[in-house]
């Protein structure tokens, strides 16, 4: 008898489920995150068992390679995708549990990527990276925002990096504004410092594997970007075309279309967001620094809105990466970008 189970997975409790060929409840309880008990718990089904589904969430990572080390055969439910299903199913963690399981043994599970364990910690190394450079930035805005609110005067990235607490005193004469800044400075350079940090680990532990090596062939990404990209794509050849990569990347609209109409909007959370804020930078540099990319940008510039412009950069940029990963070939800018 084939047997499918699923684990509804919270923060210090589980509800795992087991289901037959006929949706059947073969074994169904809310057990505490313990592994040990879990494994103890399916074993009893484990030579009938034809796999286990556990929910993407941000604490999935113990369970999954706990029981794939018992070996078990996992999959990881992509919880974004499953919305498009919520009319069928229930609001009772019970009855999410055997949804899962159902759609496993109907073979229609959409799945995400259960990432090699052992290149796990250092892909989250970059991600804390990423973390620490968006502070960075939020705390810079922050002060050009007090500066143009209470000055009437504007300040460029580059001058508010240079602030020292002298200069803030003579800009802001309002001690309690003065203080402001200066909290926003210091904790602009802890995370500098940090994030600096965490680069040259990251460059000490791993290097670009061969077919990602010519990535940096792309004006606009670096090592810590091509890496960054690397550790996140994981093997290219599970996306079977570039369509694919590139909403996996976040970098095409989400939309639904029902009889050629628009029915509002797709659910924009599908995919790497850490793909997407990859391809976002690599897209601010080229653009400063490739003249035919920076052309491309402001022709569409001068149709739409700025945001829309860089983002039909970086969809360009993670199509050519594609091709660049799958292929291992250099970046090729006119094919990419065009002959103007």
């Amino acid at each position: 008898m084939k047997l499918y189970a699923a684990i509804d997975l919270h923060s210090t409790n589980n509800v795992t489920v087991v289901i037959d060929e006929q949706d059947r409840v073969v074994y169904q309880k809310r057990l505490p995150n313990d592994l040990a008990l879990i494994a103890k718990e399916l074993s009893v089904y484990q030579s009938e068992l034809q796999g286990i589904v556990v929910e993407s969430t941000y604490n999935w990572y113990w369970l999954v390679d706990g029981l794939m080390a018992e070996g078990y055969q996992l999959h990881l439910a992509n919880t974004a995708a499953i919305q498009q299903y919520e009319g069928l199913k229930y609001t009772d963690d019970h009855s999410d549990a055997r949804w899962l399981a159902h759609l496993l043994r109907l073979g229609v599970l959409p799945e995400g990527y259960i990432y090699p364990r052992a290149e796990r910690p250092v892909r989250d190394l970059l991600r804390k990276r990423s973390q620490l450079v968006r502070q960075r930035t939020t705390n810079l805005l922050s002060i050009q925002n007090l500066l143009t609110r209470n000055t009437g005067s504007s300040m460029s990235a580059n001058r508010v990096k240079g602030l020292d607490a002298q200069q803030v005193d003579e800009l802001l004469p309002d001690s309690d504004l003065a203080l402001a800044v200066k909290a926003n400075l210091s904790v602009m350079s802890s995370a500098d410092e940090q994030a600096q940090l965490l680069e040259q680990t990251v460059i000490q532990r791993v290097k670009l594997r061969p077919q990602f090596c010519f990535l940096k062939s792309v004006l606009g990404i670096g090592e810590i970007l091509a890496l960054t990209i690397m550790l996140e794509t994981g093997d290219i050849r599970r996306f079977s075309s570039v369509g694919k990569f590139a909403s996996y990347c976040r970098c095409v609209g989400s939309q639904k279309i029902s009889n050629g109409k628009k029915k509002g909007k797709g659910n924009t959370k599908n995919g790497n967001k850490y793909l997407a804020w990859a391809f976002i930078e690599a897209a601010h540099f080229a653009i400063r620094y490739n003249p035919k990319i920076k052309s491309f940008y402001e022709r569409k510039k001068a149709k739409t809105k700025i945001v829309v412009a860089l983002k039909a950069v970086a969809h360009k940029l993670c199509r050519a990466c594609y091709y660049i990963m799958r292929d291992r070939v250099a970046f090729d800018v006119t094919k990419a970008f065009g002959q103007k």
